[in-house]
């Protein structure tokens, strides 16, 4: 039962940190376009060079 004071707080301190990160994701515009991505991997592009 001891070991609850020091995993209580570290649960809740993961789970705002994951919170706060998810939020972030969401004010930085990295859901904006979930489509994109997956028409440019289909869309054949010869115009640009190889690497």
């Amino acid at each position: 039962m001891n070991m609850l004071i020091f995993l209580i707080p570290i649960a809740l301190f993961l789970g705002g940190l994951g919170l706060f990160a998810f939020l972030w994701s969401l004010k930085s515009g990295q859901y904006d376009d979930l489509d994109g991505a997956a028409w440019r991997v289909i869309t054949d592009d010869e115009d640009k060079p190889a690497l």
